[in-house]
């Protein structure tokens, strides 16, 4: 075997680990073997829609295929869909995405720029908001792109066609979301775009109209969707089940401490770099019904924690959940709030909204009917008591908020 064919059989091996779909992998591995021959790397390319500020670790499934790509020696180009936001990919929906403005997609994307290089290296990514073709172009080329696909096309989606099926409101502009992430792979000349297995559909599209517009059609490749804490639906925020890269450590490992035992070996292999003769290790221990899953999750939040801050951050996230939860002890560092404007007593729901750990009467009630809320170490089982608030007070939310109040008045 020469070192071309070594290198080739290097690079595939890295890429399409953990991969579902390789389209078409025969072509996948002509242009792969023709790159490494002649030296030009391709071009791989993943739209992220800045719909929320945060990016997470269902995100970083692709951005770290990405990363792979880029460490391989391939141009990684990101797309921030600042027009594409405005619409909201219906992948997956079973209902319209409510529309932001252009200014919350803005603000949101500002925050995904420096999150994208926790993974990647800034200075070989290339970064492009398709509003720098899209902002350009005349009704007439738009209608151009229409063109392109018919209805019948559209309605093959498995998405949209259980909506029409069902009666349910599919908009006009919905229907230009695969057009619009196609013309991104015909604006940017992409040979590899890749994408959640949800994402088939898109990504196809982007075959088709590229070759409609001279351009070569781009490879795909598809990645599991990562399941989000409740161990069912997939990670996101709109749900609230998700773990945010930017999360302080010790948040991040108790939410993954959360995750169902069932989740364990998805998150190793999906968002760690654990070694693969490690990874079959870990599924051996999972398989084992003598063998303790707690052991392996603290192993997976420290290896998270410290891919996202450091080494030391996610011992300690580990040592504090070990002295709180194991040992029932408190942590360290508790915030305190000022209790100095309550007078009397205060309605246990408003207290809970007030200092922030509900986010509203609602939730605050929910929390409470949860067996959520303790004070000073007591469960509160009544909605409607009210507390007679005092300095040194401790609340506990949930498993990993706690907050002490405090009586600025009194110092």
């Amino acid at each position: 075997m020469n070192n071309t064919s070594q290198e080739f059989e290097r690079q595939w091996r890295i890429l399409s680990r953990g991969a579902i779909d390789i389209l078409p992998e025969e072509e996948f591995r002509e242009r792969l073997a023709k790159s490494i021959r002649e030296n030009k790397p391709l071009r791989v390319k993943q739209g992220f829609d800045p719909t929320a500020p945060d990016i997470h670790l269902g995100h970083t499934v692709g951005i770290r295929k990405l990363k792979q790509f880029q460490d391989l020696g391939h141009q990684v180009v990101l797309i921030i869909g600042d027009y594409t936001g405005l619409v909201g990919d219906p992948s997956g929906r079973s209902s319209t995405r409510p529309q932001l403005t252009y200014e919350q997609v803005i603000k949101n994307a500002e925050t995904y720029q420096s999150q994208f290089f926790k993974i990647l290296d800034k200075t070989r990514t290339e970064i492009h908001f398709n509003g720098e073709w899209f902002a350009k172009m005349t009704f007439r080329e738009i209608m151009e792109l229409a063109a392109r696909f018919t209805v019948a096309r559209m309605l093959e989606r498995d998405d949209f066609e259980k909506r029409y099926k069902s009666g349910s409101p599919i908009s006009i502009h919905e229907l230009f979301y695969p057009l619009m992430q196609a013309y991104d792979s015909v604006a940017i000349k992409a040979d590899v775009e890749i994408g959640a297995t949800e994402q088939k559909f898109n990504l196809l599209t982007g075959r088709e109209i590229q070759q409609d517009y001279g351009v070569p059609p781009q490879l795909i490749l598809t990645l599991p969707v990562l399941v989000g804490l409740d161990g069912h639906q997939r990670m996101s925020k709109s749900i609230g089940n998700y773990i945010g890269i930017d999360e302080p450590p010790r948040e991040m490992f108790g939410k993954i401490m959360s995750i169902p035992d069932s989740l364990i070996y998805s998150y190793f292999e999906l968002v760690t770099d654990i070694a693969l003769d490690r990874l079959t290790e870990i599924k051996a221990q999972l398989e084992d019904v003598s063998s303790n899953p707690m052991t392996l999750k603290k192993m997976l939040g420290v290896e998270i924690v410290s891919m996202y801050h450091s080494s030391e951050a996610g011992k300690e996230a580990c040592e504090e959940f070990e002295r709180v939860f194991s040992k029932k002890e408190i942590p360290e560092d508790i915030p305190e709030f000022d209790i100095s404007a309550f007078t009397g007593k205060v309605w246990i729901v408003r207290l809970l909204t007030e200092t922030g750990l509900a986010k509203s009467n609602g939730d605050a009630r929910r929390l409470i009917q949860g067996g959520g809320i303790y004070i000073d170490g007591q469960k509160v089982n009544d909605e409607n008591m009210e507390v007679e608030v005092a300095d040194g007070m401790l609340l506990r939310a949930g498993k990993r908020r706690f907050l002490k109040l405090k009586n600025t008045g009194n110092s």
